[in-house]
């Protein structure tokens, strides 16, 4: 393989970045939050999932680095 996994895994979210936004902003804009409860809730999971989903991949690589060295 010629890529690091980090290099992967960013260049992925610089692909799914833009659709998850396109998504997001779809359903804002959709007139289903029709509160503003509704939409700190939205926001409040909808960007803190995207930003634990990102750095989901670094804990996963790094637990895997961590099982390799200890076989």
């Amino acid at each position: 393989m010629k890529y690091t996994f980090t290099t992967l895994w960013n260049v992925t979210f610089l692909f799914v970045g833009p659709l998850w936004f396109m998504l997001a902003w779809m359903i804002w804009s959709s007139g289903q939050l029709q509160t503003v409860g509704d939409q700190m809730t939205y926001l409040a999971v909808v960007v803190p999932g995207f930003i634990v989903i990102y750095l989901s991949g670094f804990f996963i690589e790094g637990w895997h680095k961590k099982k390799k060295s200890n076989m």
